[in-house]
């Protein structure tokens, strides 16, 4: 079961670490700029950091909430500013950007799923609430032994 876990958490984040290259690249930063995206010399590279650390949160599962909310505020801005399908004119144009904007969207939800519930087993996450649960119980078991 925690495989599963493990594996869902590199598949959902496969996306991120292979475009965070990208967000450094002054063609991508130019295609952003002509999208509309002000300062995009500043906010494209500033995306790939947070896609990177984000990603790579949930993949590890260290602080995976935290992690997947940066992924949230990755993909809100990217799916409206640079997949606005309904602003374009050139039907095939108009077409790849409908399911650009869709797969986001799909993402967004996985993200959203991981902020919520967290990283799931094998996770960095789930090793430090197991400690913590061990501490306490033998704290407990200490506790009430002694007390009676």
């Amino acid at each position: 079961m925690g495989l599963v876990a493990l594996a869902g958490r590199a598949l959902f984040v496969l996306v991120f670490l292979i475009s965070v290259p990208h967000h450094f690249n002054s063609g991508v930063i130019g295609y952003a700029a002509s999208h509309g995206l002000p300062f995009a010399g500043f906010f494209v590279p500033a995306s790939g950091v947070i896609a990177l650390v984000g990603a790579l949160s949930v993949l590890v599962g260290w602080r995976a909430r935290i992690g997947a909310s940066l992924l949230v505020l990755f993909l809100v801005p990217v799916t409206i500013v640079m997949h606005n399908f309904w602003a374009v004119a050139d039907p095939a144009a108009r077409q790849m950007q409908e399911a650009m904007f869709w797969k986001n969207l799909s993402i967004l939800g996985g993200a959203l799923l991981v902020a919520y519930f967290g990283a799931g087993p094998w996770s960095l996450d789930d090793r430090r609430r197991w400690r913590r649960f061990r501490e306490s119980s033998v704290i407990d078991q200490l506790t009430s032994t002694h007390g009676s």
